[in-house]
Parts: structure tokens; sequence; C-alpha cells
């Protein structure tokens, strides 16, 4: 493993720029539920599904990990400064993006390298990303002001700064096919949405208390919702811009994703672990108790694997087979 380190002009820049009934399924197993030891508090998480690696950032120690699911070993660490929270990859240019909501800035990779490309001010609070890897944008939503920055991915600078209709969001997810962003606001228990060709928000989706993460299946355009202050997922429907089911869980999720070629969404929202539901049907399919209460969760989008990070015991699992 090696360290890099940011230039201090860097650093610099870094650091200061409606309900269903509960089905209770079979506890499911996975074939292969492997750990990876990171050490302090990883936070975000993302995967590249061309490279098969994983990007895990640490807030408190202001570093980027990469992590080999062949070899189950951290490859490479880069310190970025500041606080990085969330992580996105966009693996048809192999770019990392990664967030620092208080300097309002977001970091470009170089994800052959891990070279420095750019540092790129995207409004006070950036903080949630999410990749529209067919226009080549990032979007960086603001936990604070509320503000969506959109981020041109050749030219590594800012395109637009969108005031939006809520004081923050906590998490977005887009859907390139539709061109259509979804952002949550806890504050509102609503998911705001932006017309990536009008650059407005268009759309206010009432869903469950504190909604967090958010991910879009492509194909059909159906927004799953985890919300951090209710025990259910919420099912939004996109051409009414409704919320039209809801999938109860056994606790309170922070952050899902989902497997596009499945349409099979992964929640902390589990019992000491993960919950899998079946996004066609809109029903709770699994439950995988993994013995801590998990955080960010990703998904290879090639292999289906899982990884779900432990922020309180300073490590990233892997599963297989879930």
């Amino acid at each position: 493993m090696r360290g890099r380190q940011l230039s201090r002009r860097t650093l610099f820049a870094l650091v200061t720029a409606g309900a269903s009934a509960l089905v209770q399924p079979a506890a499911a197993r996975a074939e292969d539920v492997r750990t990876v030891e990171l050490g302090g508090a990883p936070a975000g998480i993302a995967v590249n599904p061309v490279t098969g690696l994983g990007y895990v950032t640490d807030a408190q120690a202001g570093t980027l990990s990469v992590v080999d699911p062949r070899s189950l070993s951290v490859v490479d660490v880069v310190r970025v400064g500041g606080e990085p929270g969330d992580v996105a990859s966009d693996p048809k240019t192999g770019r990392i993006y990664v967030a620092n909501p208080p300097g309002g800035t977001v970091v470009v990779l170089d994800g052959r390298t891990l070279d420095l490309v750019s540092v790129i001010g995207a409004g006070a609070g950036a903080s949630a990303l999410a990749v529209d890897e067919t226009a080549n944008r990032v979007y960086a939503a603001s936990g604070t002001t509320g503000t969506l920055a959109v981020l041109d991915g050749v030219s590594c600078t800012l395109a637009a700064l969108v005031p939006g209709p809520q004081p923050g969001f906590a998490g977005i997810g887009v859907d390139p096919g539709r061109k259509l962003a979804y952002c949550a606001s806890a504050a509102t228990d609503s998911v705001e949405v932006f017309s990536i060709d009008s650059g407005k928000f268009v759309a206010s989706v009432k869903v469950g208390r504190n909604p967090t993460g958010v991910a879009v299946h492509h194909a059909s355009g159906t927004v799953y919702v985890a919300n951090s202050g209710i025990h259910h997922m919420s099912i939004v429907d996109a051409a009414t811009r409704t919320e039209r089911k809801t999938v109860l869980l056994r606790s309170e999720s922070s952050a899902l994703a989902v497997h596009q070629g499945t349409n099979t969404v992964y929640t902390n929202g589990g019992q000491n672990g993960l919950a899998r539901v079946d996004g066609t049907a809109g029903t709770l399919s699994g439950e995988l108790s993994l013995g801590v209460n998990p955080g960010d969760v990703a998904v290879d989008q090639r292999t289906r694997t899982v990884w779900v990070t432990d922020p309180l015991h300073g490590r990233v699992s892997l599963v297989r087979d879930f």
C-alpha cells in the first residue's frame, strides 16, 4: 500500500473553496461475506464496475482508500484533506469524484494513477454526489444551502449552480435517460425533481420521514428512497411523480443502491445488516445480518457484489451472492 499527498495549494483549495404489509422473508444467506480492515471511520463508498475497485472516504482522516476485492486489501490511500464525505466513480472515464462539504469543493482524481485532476468549487456544503456517465456530468447537492451544482466532467468546471426549493439535500440520484435528478430533502420529507433539460426544479414528491439516500433504476425510471426517520423505503413512480408504494423494513435506512440488471435494491435497513428488495414487485425479498449497523451501501453492477461500510469498526464488508 502506498500513500499520496496532495499539494498544499490543493489542500488549501479543498478546505476553503402508500404503505404495504410487511412481508417477513426468511433470513437470507450469502455465499461469501468478507471484510477488509481499513481503520478509522469509513463513510462514503463507490465501486467502479470496470475495474472492480472500491473507493472509501474517511472524513476524520481526510483520506480516500482504494480497496481491491480480489486481494481483499487496501492497495492505496490518497490524502485529499478536508472532510471528504460522498464519493462517486465514473466507469467510462475512470475518474473519481470526492465531495468536501466544509470546503464546498469536489476533488477529481484520475482513477488509473490516482493523481489529482482538479478541485472544483461546487457551492457551500456540497456533499451528495451522482454521476451521469452518458453526458459526462456530475451533480453535487448541498446539505446546507440546498443548491445543486452541475459539474462538467470534461473541463472539470462548474457549469451551473442552481438554487434549490429546500434548505438542504441529503442525497441524490440521477436518471440519465429521462434527464432527471432526484434530491432528497430531509427537512421537508420530500424528493425534489430536477429537470436536466430545463435546468430547473420541476416537482416535489412527498416520501417518508427524513429521506437521505436516493437511487434510480434506469430502465424503468423507478426511484427508491431510504428514509432514515421511519422503518420503510419509499418507491416513487417517475411518470406520476408520486410515492407509489412503501416497503417496510426492520429498521430505519439511510443508504441504498440498486443493481440495474435485476432491479434489486440493497439497503442498510436490515436488522444489524442488509435488506434486499425486489424492485419490480416492490417487496422485501431477503435480509442478511452482519452483526453491525451498516453505513453506506454500493453495488458492483457487473458482479452484483454489495459493498457495505462499518464506521464503528473501521472496515468494509463485501457480500457476494445475496
